[in-house]
């Protein structure tokens, strides 16, 4: 037990001057970076998904098929080719001309398009920078007879974040284009806040669903400091510019009054959900609660079962499929912070690593 702790000990002294070393070097890039002003880089890449199926498919062929078999199978490829290069002519054509003179030409056998965004949020949904510039270029060429696939992996987090990233999904429902998110993982909180904006939700069967209310907590060390003869003056101009804090005395009369402004937010998301998805039961679903994605199409908080491969390799028979994605260039800084966090996680899980088989050992 005794080599335990002084294992633990060591670690914890590796861990810190560890720390403290990436801290000071990421501060002094950070200045010497951020003297010309903070500026988000970045490009749009674009995946035809339906040429990496097929690349993928073809590489298969070469390895089970014969010779004969092969040659033929390259055949028939070709001339369906052809067949769809002259529809995409054709489509092109029908484009320019309701480009030139406002009138918006139909055609029947125009082959549908679709484009896939991917929004894996963090607690601050900071990724809402590139979900609405993807959003932007695919709504700078999307018609009605287009669909925009999103899927969503997120627990929720910050108010103001998710309720920007949801209203950047309604710009696509606005624009009277077909919005379908898909959710492998789960959408709970904030992500559904997100999901419910869709015209239709697919989940899969063991994602996380719901979770529709709000949660807020704040530490408190009022009594810590007093007990310490410290005193704490926190000065306000408007009676509840500050209702609960930190380090102050925390009063009823705050608490009922933070209780409310949550209840607020609570009611703003059970109508957020109702204009979206009226066939909900709001006060059913209200209360906190996670579910399946099986128990989820029960609630009608989802509308099918289905991964998001399963979708997008169904969608890849009748449409093109287009995944969108922003990829911002990071500075000197923040890829030296990544590599730098990705160095802690890994010390860390390789020391418990060590520190579960002695355990186990002993």
């Amino acid at each position: 037990m005794g080599e335990f702790f002084l294992s633990y000990g060591l670690f914890l002294a590796k861990l810190v001057t560890f720390l403290v070393f990436v801290l000071v070097v990421i501060f002094f890039m950070s200045v010497l970076g951020g003297k010309g002003g903070r500026r988000e880089k970045g490009s749009i890449s674009v995946t035809h998904i339906n040429e990496v199926l097929e690349n993928n498919k073809e590489a298969m062929y070469s390895v089970v098929l014969n010779r004969d078999d092969l040659k033929d199978t390259f055949k028939n490829k070709k001339k369906q080719k052809k067949l769809e290069a002259k529809e995409k002519r054709k489509a092109s054509k029908i484009a320019a001309k309701n480009r030139g003179d406002g009138e918006t030409i139909v055609d029947e056998k125009k082959r549908q398009r679709v484009f896939v965004l991917d929004f894996k949020g963090d607690i601050k949904a900071s990724q809402v920078s590139g979900l609405r510039r993807e959003i932007t270029t695919v709504l700078s060429i999307a018609d009605v007879f287009d669909e925009v696939l999103i899927t969503i992996e997120s627990g929720g987090g910050t108010v103001h974040g998710y309720g920007l990233a949801a209203a950047q999904l309604d710009r696509i429902r606005s624009k009277n284009i077909n919005l379908t998110v898909c959710v492998d993982k789960v959408a709970a909180s904030g992500g559904y806040l997100m999901a419910c904006v869709a015209n239709k939700i697919i989940a899969a069967p063991f994602a996380i669903i719901g979770s529709i209310g709000v949660m807020a907590q704040i530490p408190n060390i009022h009594r810590l400091l007093k007990k310490h003869d410290v005193d704490v003056e926190l000065l306000t101009a408007g009676e509840y510019k500050r209702t609960l804090t930190v380090m102050g005395e925390n009063t009823d009369k705050g608490r009922e009054k933070f209780l409310a402004d949550i209840q607020v937010i609570h009611d703003q998301f059970k109508n957020f959900i109702s204009r979206y998805r009226p066939q909900t039961d709001i006060a059913s679903v209200a209360t906190g609660e996670t579910w399946s994605g099986q128990e989820a199409i029960g609630m009608k908080l989802v509308d099918e079962i289905l991964t998001s491969d399963e979708y997008i390799v169904k969608s890849c028979e009748n449409a093109d499929v287009y995944r969108v994605k922003f990829e911002s260039k990071k500075s000197l800084p923040e890829k030296f912070g990544l590599a730098a966090e990705a160095g802690v996680e890994r010390f860390i899980e390789r020391w418990l690593q060590r520190a579960n088989a002695a355990k186990y050992l002993d």
